[in-house]
């Protein structure tokens, strides 16, 4: 029996449990990988599902926690740095001045989203509801916010927060967000087939509404760019969690290092931890990191256990919803690799 042949009989037994026109599972052990794929429509593409390019949404922020923290490494930038002052070097920052890094840890006391957002997304929430809220909209609302909490005290998911990260970023640099993100960490990871829009039917995965039948169109993401653009394959997603396994010796390995150094205790108890972008749960035998994203009609699972040297990636094309599998078995499935399959 071959190392591959258990895990190719649990990823089979995932993709069967999750209804969704696409399924992908794939999983990386010591680098070995296995991906499995199906679904509920038949496979017409010419593209195979498992080398189509998928929406990731909110897992997109892992890969801007990352920048962030190569631009600090470098000296390009502190992470202490006010955002205020990098939007509007003529604004005084104020007295307790939101930094970058309260944008990435969710700190920063912004809401999930700009309240000015909802009205303009509300006739298209089922389908692309941040296309008509612009860059320039996103750095407005912020500088009208008037956070509850002071930066700092308090733990609040917010994809308002890092998209206005990303327009300090573009700021500091004086760079495009896509040039920025693809030179400083796509491009140097290996991420060729990692974009940060829409590149066309065939080759991206075609989301469905919570039914399993309707098709949403693809994502325009609207001046949230930093908080869920990115498009990608299930292998390209493989690599980019291999080098958060294995960051030594490998192109940026300092930044790939502090991604996974535990920075906040939150949740139940304070058992849980959140590190620069990712949740962070105990898990038997050891420790596992993970994101979700979910689109309008796409969901993604980014994981991986540094003390098993595995890694998992779970997508799937049908809007998320309460029942959807795909996210307990992704997170059941790495969270227990060591008790189901001993090669783990």
């Amino acid at each position: 029996m071959t190392g591959a042949e258990p895990d190719v009989g649990l990823l089979d037994e995932a993709v069967r449990a999750v209804d969704a026109p696409d399924v992908v599972f794939g999983i990386s052990r010591d680098g070995h990988r296995t991906v499995r794929s199906g679904g509920t429509r038949p496979a017409t593409s010419p593209v195979p599902r498992d080398r189509q390019r998928y929406e990731i949404g909110s897992a997109s922020k892992t890969l801007t926690g990352l920048l962030l923290a190569d631009l600090d490494h470098t000296g390009v930038l502190s992470a202490a740095d006010p955002v205020a002052s990098l939007l509007d070097p003529n604004r005084p920052p104020g007295r307790h001045p939101a930094t970058l890094w309260h944008l990435i840890t969710h700190t920063s006391g912004l809401p999930p989203l700009p309240a000015d957002l909802y009205p303009r997304a509300l006739p298209r929430w089922y389908t692309n509801p941040y296309a008509g809220y612009p860059s320039e909209r996103v750095v407005r609302a912020f500088f009208r916010a008037r956070p509850a909490r002071r930066p700092g005290t308090r733990w609040r998911y917010s994809n308002f927060g890092v998209a206005v990260l990303g327009h300090a970023l573009v700021a500091a640099t004086a760079t495009p967000w896509e040039r920025l993100l693809t030179a400083r960490v796509l491009r140097p990871l290996g991420l060729d087939d990692t974009v940060l829009s829409p590149t066309g039917p065939g080759t991206d995965a075609t989301g469905h509404r919570a039914d399993g039948v309707t098709p949403v169109p693809p994502l325009r993401i609207g001046g949230f760019q930093a908080a869920g653009a990115v498009h990608s394959t299930p292998y390209d997603l493989l690599t980019y969690l291999e080098a958060l396994l294995r960051p030594e010796g490998g192109p940026l390995a300092t930044a790939l290092l502090e991604m996974r150094r535990p920075l906040l205790r939150r949740g139940r108890g304070h058992e849980h931890t959140h590190t620069l972008a990712w949740f962070c749960h105990p898990v038997e035998d050891g420790t596992m990191y993970f994101h979700i994203g979910a689109t309008s009609g796409q969901v993604a699972f980014l994981g991986f256990r540094p003390d098993r040297g595995t890694a998992l990636v779970a997508l799937s094309t049908r809007r998320y919803s309460r029942t959807d599998a795909l996210v307990p078995t992704a997170y059941a499935l790495l969270a227990g690799c060591s008790r189901r399959n001993p090669p783990c």
